[in-house]
């Protein structure tokens, strides 16, 4: 068994978890549509990074942020009791950038398609 594999599977188990704990278990009004892009755990399984977006400007963001951080004591009991770990990690949430990066890039893709000018498919210029 490689060394990296056992926190890979702890991680995608939290993933999961969390996600059906965010959608089922806490009702929280302040945690809006929340997506869960990734888990990484460390390799000594004391700490996992979830990495979330979420739908909103700015504000709604923060919001989210807060909500979570509330949430966390009582997912790390959750996890702790569904996964049956020795020693729960810390949970730390952090939202992830990529992904508003990845729809800027996107987007400027598509308006330069939008806006580049037709060529002519036969190769003639004005003449």
């Amino acid at each position: 068994m490689s060394q990296g594999s056992r926190p890979d599977r702890v991680a995608d188990l939290i993933r999961a978890e969390l996600a059906l704990l965010l959608a089922r278990e806490v009702h929280d009004p302040g945690i809006g549509f929340v997506t869960l892009t990734r888990v990484q755990v460390s390799p000594d399984l004391q700490l996992a990074r979830i990495y979330y977006t979420a739908l909103g400007d700015e504000a709604a963001r923060k919001k989210t942020a807060r909500a979570l951080d509330r949430a966390v004591p009582f997912l790390r009991r959750q996890i702790g009791s569904r996964l049956r770990l020795k020693r729960v990690p810390e949970l730390v949430f952090h939202y992830d950038e990529s992904i508003a990066g990845q729809d800027r890039i996107e987007q400027l893709l598509n308006d330069i398609h939008t806006n580049a000018p037709t060529r002519d498919p036969s190769g003639d210029h004005d003449e």
